[in-house]
């Protein structure tokens, strides 16, 4: 008897240990392969500003795209991934309740070199800390290229690389420490749920560039001596299209990277998939409200305004607009929201544009104006739901007060430090290329190469304002 006891318990941990195992590699793929879908929005943002680019601009504006990743990558390495831990409960960089954050947590797991660069490198212990860091630096380089289209045609590629880390490694960063960690104090003293980043990404990235661009200018043709805006078109529109519908497929990886697998050490649950504040979510209610939302987005855009380009932009405005609540929303209430997005995007680019603001491919408003507008309706829809793990009555929940906090929070760590980098780098002479490099075109001036040989004027042909 003892002996098939002893045979038993040996199965048992036998299984066991492999079921740990299988579930260890399932959690470390599914991250991996956040990345590459990830970097497919890259591919898309690419494509987009390039398409919405004039013949002479197209690979400057590539260039920049790409450089924004390029930098994106080891500044988040070596500070933006180290803020996240260190500063969710703010200055001075306290721990907090739920052990995981603070300084000196930080200094423990996010250096790349001393004790910590056992979590930041190579190890084969450790199957969690690479996927994670690798979904992390996505998520800011998105919000680089998300300040990237609406600068096109006019910036210096050095000064916008400046912007791109200060955007991408530090002001997101600090955003997602407050708003989007179990120990980030707009979730434990205002209850700020943010599931898909609408504001903490999307507003972040969305005016912090409108910060850039009052500093920037518009384009040379851009207005009119009445203040009149003329519409500058780029020089190619399916490419454009093709763009967004990228993004799209690229924001599945997005969506799904902020799902916390379960049975894992560091999981809020052993039988459940969560959200990073531990609250319940399936990949299912994902699949139902990612696509009620891309369809009303679209559905909205075209009810008024029949342009395809809108249309794909509302596609982009329907996810963003309900990703603070995918984890919440019932598909027709997705749906509704996202519908609504789709209807005033282009209104909303209007108004702003009215007001002198020259944003190129309307950036500031499907991201920004739409990620806040996602961020305070979940406050309307979801007051009262949890916005942390816990027994009820002992956790923050969800509320209009809180979500509007943080919707001014976003608002304020995108848009003061946009002006505020951007207006010293104006001053030094770093932020808008010369008139007659804008005339002439950026691809020959700056790059120096051309996406369209034949297109190109001979140099020393000067185009007018507007070509």
């Amino acid at each position: 008897m003892e002996e098939q006891i002893a045979e038993l318990t040996a199965q048992i941990a036998a299984l066991q240990g492999k079921s740990g195992v299988t579930n260890t590699m399932f959690a470390e793929t599914f991250y991996y392969l956040t990345i590459p879908l990830m970097i497919i929005i890259h591919a898309g943002f690419l494509a987009y500003e390039m398409g919405a680019s004039r013949l002479k601009n197209v690979l400057s504006s590539g260039v920049k795209n790409i450089l924004a990743f390029a930098f994106m990558i080891p500044t988040f390495y070596f500070f933006g991934w180290w803020v996240y831990w260190g500063f969710p409960t703010g200055l001075p960089g306290a721990p907090g309740p739920a052990g995981i954050s603070g300084v000196e947590y930080a200094n423990a797991i996010a250096w790349g070199w001393g004790e910590s660069a056992q979590y930041m490198g190579p190890n084969i212990a450790d199957q969690a800390s690479g996927v994670f860091f690798g979904a992390f630096a996505l998520f800011a380089a998105t919000t680089a290229s998300i300040m990237s289209g609406a600068v096109i045609e006019r910036i210096q590629t050095v000064g916008f690389v400046i912007l791109a880390v200060v955007l991408g490694s530090f002001a997101w960063v600090v955003a997602a420490a407050w708003g989007w960690h179990a120990d980030g104090w707009m979730v434990t003293q205002w209850g700020v749920h943010d599931f898909g980043a609408a504001g903490l990404v999307h507003a972040v990235a969305g005016f912090f560039a409108l910060g850039v661009l009052i500093n920037l200018g518009p384009r040379i043709g851009k207005f009119n001596a009445d203040g009149t805006a003329n519409h500058i078109a780029g020089h190619n529109m399916p490419l454009t299209v093709t763009g967004l519908m990228l993004i799209i497929v690229g924001f599945w990886g997005f969506l799904m990277a902020c799902v916390i697998v379960p049975g894992e050490a560091w999981s809020w649950f052993a039988d459940k998939p969560s959200t990073i504040y531990g609250t319940p979510i399936t990949l299912s209610a994902l699949a139902f409200n990612i696509l009620m939302a891309i369809a009303g987005g679209i559905i909205g855009a075209w009810v008024l305004t029949r342009d395809p380009f809108w249309m794909m932009s509302g596609a982009l405005a329907g996810i963003i607009s309900t990703a603070s609540g995918l984890d919440i929303y019932f598909p027709a209430l997705a749906f509704i929201v996202a519908f609504s997005a789709g209807l005033i995007l282009k209104p909303c680019a209007t108004w702003l544009e009215n007001r002198g603001i020259d944003d190129a491919v309307g950036a500031v408003t499907v991201h920004g104006t739409i990620g806040l507008y996602g961020v305070v309706l979940l406050g309307v829809f979801a007051s009262g739901y949890p916005a942390l793990q816990g027994e009820a009555g002992e956790v923050p929940t969800i509320s209009l007060i809180g979500q509007i906090v943080g919707a001014v929070v976003f608002f304020l760590l995108g848009f003061v430090p946009g002006y505020a980098v951007s207006l010293v780098l104006k001053m030094m002479g770093m932020l808008r290329i010369p008139e007659g490099a804008e005339l002439a075109g950026m691809d020959m001036v700056k790059v120096p190469a051309a996406g369209y040989p034949e297109g190109i004027p001979a140099p020393g042909v000067n185009l007018a304002p507007g070509e």
